[in-house]
């Protein structure tokens, strides 16, 4: 499968096999299984075709599984990019901000949240009250009242049913924007945006590292970022999403 874009900004393919080897990397630790990379230069990138296949509630047992295992593999911070990997990060094609933060909450509310509000409200996606909620959020998010002691996780970081393929070996994982951050954020993104057999992943994955009590009550906190993102570009929809997820993750 090739991709190509000839606008596409500086390293922005090349980002995007960096954070595919990274995850890749975490395989052999029984990591979820993610495309190959065939070849990469400016512009475009080469990946291995992925043939396929129906899901199933095994196969999405399986992913569930080999999900925690690849958040499991860790960063080496909140916000920190693919091991070995210096240059910028993308989000479909936005900017992704690299940090290198030992909490979570000051990273997600400053990196992951606020850099996507201005061009929401540029859009006339986001109004000024919304935001103002969204910021009365994220003030309780930055002064570090949702973080824990769950250590940086590896996360794919764009994980919405359609960078999920079905094949028939199994979930393979394609378009990432690979960085350190909870590993409730993938779980989050999943449930915005849904999948097939959603329930069976997320047993499976809680089966395999449990989760934090009250973890579903967080959903809302951690589809912030998602929100945020499609907010700046997508529509007033997700912004008005984004309000009533900031109005949840105050209600916690």
């Amino acid at each position: 499968m090739v991709k190509e874009r000839a606008d596409a900004p500086r390293l922005f393919f090349e980002a995007e096999a960096a954070g595919l080897r990274w995850l890749g990397a975490a395989e052999r630790l029984g990591g979820a299984r993610v495309v190959r990379v065939a070849e990469v230069g400016p512009g475009r990138i080469v990946l291995e075709r992925v043939e396929d296949a129906r899901p199933t509630a095994d196969a999405a047992r399986a992913f569930g599984g080999a999900l925690a295992a690849t958040h499991a593999a860790g960063a080496s911070a909140f916000g920190a990019p693919p091991g070995g990997w210096d240059g910028p990060l993308f989000i479909g094609r936005r900017p992704l901000p690299a940090a290198n933060e030992p909490t979570w909450g000051r990273f997600y509310a400053r990196d992951r949240v606020r850099p996507y509000l201005d061009p929401a409200v540029a859009a006339g996606n986001l109004s000024e009250r919304q935001r103002a909620v969204v910021e009365a959020a994220l003030e309780r998010v930055e002064a570090g009242e949702f973080d824990d002691d769950e250590p940086p996780a590896r996360l794919h970081g764009d994980l919405w049913a359609g960078n999920v393929l079905w094949s028939p070996g199994g979930v393979v994982l394609i378009d990432p924007a690979a960085h350190g951050g909870h590993r409730e954020t993938d779980l989050a993104m999943l449930d915005l945006f849904g999948a097939p057999f959603l329930d069976d992943i997320l047993g499976a994955y809680d089966a395999a590292r449990p989760l934090r009590p009250g973890w579903r009550d967080r959903i809302p906190l951690h589809q912030l970022h998602p929100l945020a993102v499609h907010a700046a570009g997508h529509g007033p929809s997700y912004g008005a999403a984004l309000a009533e997820a900031a109005r949840a993750t105050l209600a916690l």
